[in-house]
């Protein structure tokens, strides 16, 4: 089977890797998005799929759209029985979705019609889902509203972030990918159309999103920081706290992100404000929030520095002081 294929970050690269490396497909060309400036410098660089079509010397195409119907003659001249997206990031126009005869489909992170759009992995751990996986599923106009051809569910840990469920979807995807073309090829496959009525969206992350808010219960403030890492990250700020016998002194406040953590149950014996740090306990840092509970964190980074275990943070930053994030 001829294929054109359409992404660009690494979630789209490994469904790449599995159609380069198998017998029933061969990839005519790849399109994926322009450039993006990165880093301090912004300077440009390539993505996932764009480096790992130049190493396979594949035809790579970058349109910074699908705006002119006059692009069809191109898209058409790679013979391509079908096309296939994953991680786009671009609603396809019609003329191209009726180019290739076996149509346009597309993987998608998420049990559709359930979390339709660009962060369905974070948005799911954000909502404290248990499951999600990985859907095959028909391109249409609308944004991820087609038929579905082939679905596979996938577990969610309780201490899963959205990094570690990316990679774990992202080979799902690519298995589940072949899989559908087998199908296809042999006549197996029959679209469902999605229930509109089960249909939720999934924005792009904010940068802003990634603060942590101490006020809210612990469960709550897990799932986001869960949901934001890696990106934009957990973040938050540790406040010293003054008394008339520790006047301020430079550096009072700590950027960090919250790597790693989990809920502590409510301790009455530790009754603290939202936000205070309270006490190593068995290799945690817990900070009080809603309701009497707790977030225990394990793992932080500050910012510019290295990731440290809580102890080994405690230990160099927080001595002889009380402390609140803000």
């Amino acid at each position: 089977m001829k294929v054109l294929f359409l992404g660009s970050p690494e979630f789209a690269a490994v469904s790449l890797r599995a159609l380069l490396g198998h017998a029933g497909a061969q990839v005519r060309a790849v399109y994926c998005q322009p450039d993006r400036p990165v880093g301090r410098g912004l300077a440009l660089r390539a993505g996932p799929v764009k480096r790992l079509a130049l190493e396979q010397g594949l035809p790579l195409r970058q349109p910074p759209d699908f705006q002119d119907p006059e692009q069809a003659a191109e898209l058409a001249s790679w013979g391509a029985d079908i096309f296939v997206a994953a991680a786009y990031g671009l609603i396809l126009p019609q003329f191209v979705l009726d180019i290739p005869p076996l149509g346009v489909i597309n993987v998608h992170a998420s049990l559709l019609p359930e979390y339709r759009g660009a962060a369905p992995i974070q948005r799911a751990l954000m909502d404290g889902r248990t499951r999600s996986g990985v859907t095959i599923m028909q391109v249409e106009r609308k944004l991820d509203s087609g038929p579905i051809l082939l679905q596979r569910a996938l577990a969610m840990g309780f201490a899963q972030n959205a990094g570690e469920a990316h990679d774990e979807m992202a080979a799902l995807g690519g298995r589940l990918l072949l899989e559908a073309l087998e199908r296809m090829a042999e006549g197996r496959l029959r679209p469902v159309p999605q229930d509109e009525a089960r249909a939720c969206y999934a924005p792009a992350l904010k940068k802003s999103e990634g603060r942590l808010d101490f006020s809210r219960p612990a469960l709550e403030l897990h799932n986001r920081a869960r949901g934001v890492t890696p990106w934009p990250g957990a973040q938050f700020c540790l406040r010293r706290l003054h008394s008339p016998a520790s006047p301020p002194r430079q550096a009072e406040d700590i950027s960090l992100l919250a790597l790693r953590g989990h809920p502590l149950p409510p301790a009455p014996e530790q009754a603290a404000a939202p936000g205070e740090v309270l006490p190593l306990q068995d290799g945690l840092l817990p900070i009080a929030c809603a309701e009497g509970e707790r977030y225990g964190l394990e793992m932080l980074k500050p910012a510019g520095g290295r990731s440290m275990t809580a102890a080994e943070f405690a230990n160099g930053y927080l001595r002889g002081a009380s402390w609140r994030a803000v």
